[in-house]
């Protein structure tokens, strides 16, 4: 990918969910819903403070992360459907 965010920004491509319920039940594209799950793919450098100051992310490429359903923007590259958002949009990171 030849895509470098600005300041607080990150790239997140979704994880895309499971094609059957966990009772067996196959779902319909239609009646999927987007994933709130993804994987952090770049970050930019950081926030700026009042001083000026560059404070860095908490999240780092590779990141698997949960973000708000309605985060962030769409775009694609390559083909690629990723999100842009800011940091503030991710609710949290999944360990493990």
């Amino acid at each position: 990918m030849k895509f470098r965010p600005l300041h607080d920004r990150v790239v997140v491509k979704r994880i895309e969910q499971e094609e059957k319920s966990k009772g067996g039940i196959i779902i319909p594209d239609t009646a999927k819903e987007k994933p709130q799950e993804g994987e952090v793919v770049a970050v930019g450098p950081g926030a700026r403070d009042e001083q000026g100051k560059i404070h860095a992310l908490d999240v780092k490429a590779g990141d698997r992360v949960l973000f708000g359903k309605w985060s962030g923007t769409e775009i694609k590259i390559d083909g690629v459907d990723y999100l842009v958002m800011k940091e503030s949009d991710i609710v949290g990171v999944i360990a493990g």
